[in-house]
């Protein structure tokens, strides 16, 4: 038998279902044309540093003032989301980074349902076989057959809204909608994306390839390629490799027990 959920798995979903609950508020009102409040902003914001800390806690243990913690937390992509979540915490509202987080937060939300809410307040299934244990509810087996099948796909979605995220920042940074401070620091955690992420890279060579087609068009300025020629060079340059990584790297689960 599992032993039972400790107060932290409780913060912790209560994290993810505030996020959650919140965004949605926002996004809607968004979506609507209505006015929404900050407060929601900020509440979906403080959902995911409550759970992502807990998380991180968890993986890595008791801060320690040492560059050996450094590298591992820096490396750590729950930490990576950590830190982007206080970052976007304390700038002025862009609604659609809201939409990552409320993807993973609902998989994350749907998963505690199934296996902590489910389990304590709706019958088990009867036995398979005489004498055999009791089986998930009904409910439970659904919502697992829907996490399984939808999990990949809505990780595809939430790797290239997150590349709309960088070309939303870098034209707010243009425009003084947002800081110029937005497009460099999601640039970072992007290039760790990158390395980390299967989904990230795909996402990132079909836009590539995309954009590499309209601007090789013929009749374009020549000046355009020469541009996006070097901007390629540049970015090769800035990621440290030809961006061709060596291995594909699983996307982990956050889970906080």
């Amino acid at each position: 038998m599992a032993p039972p959920p400790s107060y932290q798995h409780y913060v912790w979903a209560s994290g993810h279902f505030l996020l959650l609950l919140s965004s949605l508020r926002y996004v809607l009102a968004f979506v609507t044309f209505k006015a929404a409040s900050a407060w929601w902003y900020k509440a979906s914001y403080t959902g995911a540093l409550v759970s992502y800390a807990i998380v991180c806690n968890k993986s890595l243990g008791t801060p320690q003032p040492n560059i050996a913690y450094l590298r591992r937390a820096m490396l750590d992509e729950n930490v990576q989301y950590l830190l982007l979540a206080l970052f976007w915490w304390t700038s002025k509202p862009i609604t659609i980074t809201l939409l990552p987080y409320m993807i993973f937060s609902l998989f994350h939300a749907l998963t505690f349902t199934r296996t902590t809410l489910i389990s304590q307040f709706l019958p088990p299934s009867p036995p398979a076989t005489a004498g055999g244990a009791p089986g998930p509810h009904p409910l439970a087996k659904k919502l697992q057959v829907w996490v399984k099948a939808n999990y990949d796909p809505a990780m595809k979605i939430v790797a290239y809204t997150e590349l709309v995220i960088f070309a939303r920042v870098i034209l707010g940074a243009i425009t003084f909608r947002n800081s110029l401070l937005s497009p460099i620091i999601y640039a970072h955690f992007l290039r760790q994306r990158y390395y980390q992420s299967a989904f990230t890279r795909e996402a990132l060579a079909l836009a590539t390839k995309k954009i590499d087609a309209i601007v090789r068009k013929p009749g374009n300025p020549p000046i355009l390629l020469n541009v996006w020629d070097k901007g390629q060079m540049v970015i090769q340059r800035w990621a440290g490799v030809t961006l061709a990584p060596n291995a594909t790297v699983p996307e982990p689960a956050q889970t906080a027990n």
